[in-house]
């Protein structure tokens, strides 16, 4: 199977539609798939749900697609750093899905495997656990969290062979391997495409069989804080 395209648009050809969930991995503005990101945005697809630590940056990220209101839903971490995100939420603008990072990241994992729930300590007794199920086991409480089983799937490697076997660097790693497997179709973005069977098996983070389409491209390095302080004199 060919699963190299062109660019980010004609991976993602006859693979949008509105009202559809994406599962976009990422930390931060760490391994976000940018390229696949601005291809959605300049597609039009609307009422979209994401399943996705964060919403990036107002400018770069899933903020691209807030600010033209293309997003309906967040499934999220962690919105602190989105001033469009805070505001379309406090709004009602925004449906928001809070899940603690850990839960998120299983959630999706549990997807990836097939399974369609799990319980739970974590949330128990607050807002996360309203309206779930509760279990006990030896004396504690447990909730019913639901996997992940997203229509589609966007991620960014560091590096990939052309069947999709990809290796991700450092922070990038946390989320992109679990979004990328709880998608029914799974589109790939990474920095470097390399030979088939140049890459260390012991080093693949994740299999070319989770993945099905595959572009590269140029990124931008974005810092999302920078902190400095004045250079001490000698």
């Amino acid at each position: 199977m060919q699963k190299v395209f062109a660019n980010a648009t004609e991976a993602l050809d006859g693979l949008l539609e509105d009202g559809m969930l994406i599962a976009a991995g990422g930390f931060g503005l760490c391994g976000i798939p940018e390229l696949l990101l601005d291809a959605i945005k300049a597609a039009g697809t609307k009422d979209l749900t994401f399943a996705s630590n964060n919403a990036g940056v107002d400018d770069f990220g899933i903020g691209i697609l807030l600010q033209t209101k293309q997003v309906k839903k967040m499934m999220s971490s962690y919105v602190g750093e989105n001033a469009e995100f805070m505001r379309q939420y406090l709004s009602g603008e925004l449906e928001l899905e809070f899940n603690p990072q850990g839960t998120l990241a299983e959630r999706m994992r549990a997807g990836g495997a097939g399974i369609p729930g799990f319980y739970t300590q974590t949330g128990v007794g607050t807002v996360i656990a309203e309206g779930k199920d509760v279990k006990s086991w030896n004396g504690k409480d447990y909730i019913l969290e639901e996997g992940i089983f997203a229509d589609l799937s966007i991620v960014k490697a560091w590096k990939a062979d052309e069947t999709g076997n990809a290796i991700f660097r450092k922070t990038a790693r946390n989320f992109n391997v679990p979004a990328a497997k709880c998608g029914k179709v799974c589109v790939l973005e990474v920095e470097e495409i390399v030979p088939t069977g140049s890459l260390d098996p012991d080093a693949i983070h994740l299999p070319g069989i989770y993945v099905n389409r595959i572009i590269q491209g140029d990124h931008e390095k974005r810092i999302e804080q920078r902190t400095t302080r004045p250079r001490e004199e000698a």
